[in-house]
């Protein structure tokens, strides 16, 4: 008994959506060549070559996802601001070690491929990289029948940077004295979102309408602040000693990946401004001051350390890039303490 011939498209493939979500997304791309592209999207690889300005160039890598924060994009189709997420939690951690963000990939997978969400999440990637200086060059965009739930997706990206050898930031000259400096973040970025999603289910109907001035969604989903342009061009202009971009694990784990052995960050309570939204999810869920800080950024999603007679121009630059500065702390021995107190 003959059988219907089967074709990709019967198992769930659409090749013709994949070519159209191909065109869609290339004048997003085209926005963000800069120097150093020789080839971008459409070949088997990507080619860049490193400017010829960096004497002793070292490439800097990092890779991200979005993580639970997709579901809530899912649930409210809220889909062009995770693509500045993916972006940005890969380009600022390579800018923590003085690095130049050069070019980003970009990964999509679903199990049915929505053009138009497809391209909007995209759209969001490529406005992510052109403003962080940094070149959309490549990706991949999967799918995969039976793998996700309809409707449903997932990201990761790839960030490379360039910095000089005699540049590189690794924070081995951080000593006691020295100033912790802290750029506000947009809200809760991209980390902590099962604890976010858990305050919103238990807060059922009884959700706010508005926080920090914006509707409840807004500010929830707002995109994580992209601290590349107004960081190089601080570094450019002052001896920062370290940076620490503060992601998963909140203030309290992440400013020590920087700190030398022996040395603490020592943070004053109160010196930056509470928003909103991290007082609601900390009086939703009744969140320990010391769990807001090891989880959630809490409104600070860059630290600087600079020294002492240094953090005053080196604020004024940043202030004049756009960022809210804020004098957070001070570095100290460490001694038998913990390597970041908050009092």
């Amino acid at each position: 008994m003959s059988q219907t011939p089967l074709s990709y498209k019967d198992a769930g493939v659409d090749i013709d959506a994949g070519d159209a979500l191909v065109e869609r997304i290339k004048p997003f791309a085209r926005k963000t060549m800069r120097e150093g592209v020789l080839a971008g999207i459409g070949g088997f690889g990507a080619l860049f070559e490193v400017p010829k300005r960096y004497k002793e160039p070292v490439l800097v890598s990092g890779t991200d996802g979005v993580g639970t924060k997709l579901k809530l994009a899912f649930e409210w189709g809220m889909h062009d601001g995770v693509g500045i997420d993916l972006v940005a939690m890969s380009v600022n951690d390579v800018l923590v070690q003085g690095a130049e963000p050069l070019f980003f990939l970009d990964y999509f997978a679903c199990g049915k491929l929505d053009v138009d969400t497809a391209a909007r999440v995209v759209a969001g990637i490529a406005k992510g990289c052109e403003l962080s200086g940094c070149a959309l060059i490549g990706g991949e965009t999967a799918e995969m029948p039976g793998m996700y739930p309809a409707g449903e997706y997932d990201l990761a990206g790839f960030a490379v940077g360039a910095v000089e050898k005699s540049k590189i930031l690794t924070g081995r000259d951080v000593k006691p004295g020295d100033v912790v400096l802290g750029l506000a973040s947009s809200g809760v970025h991209s980390n902590g979102f099962s604890l976010v999603r858990k305050c919103i289910e238990r807060a059922g109907a009884s959700l706010p309408a508005k926080l920090d001035g914006k509707p409840f969604r807004e500010a929830v989903m707002e995109p994580t602040r992209l601290y590349v342009k107004p960081v190089l061009a601080a570094l450019a202009k002052h001896p920062v000693k370290a940076l620490a971009h503060i992601t998963g694990g909140g203030l309290l784990e992440n400013i020590p990946r920087v700190l030398p052995d022996g040395t603490a960050a020592h943070l004053k309570a109160g010196s930056w401004p509470r928003t909103e939204l991290f007082a609601w999810l900390q009086s939703t869920a009744g969140i320990s001051d010391f769990e807001m800080n090891r989880t959630f950024n809490n409104g600070i999603g860059m630290v600087v350390v600079v020294a002492a007679s240094e953090a005053a121009a080196t604020a004024a630059t940043l202030r004049a890039q756009g960022e809210q500065v804020h004098e957070i702390g001070v570095i100290a021995e460490r001694g038998s303490g913990a390597p970041v107190v908050v009092a």
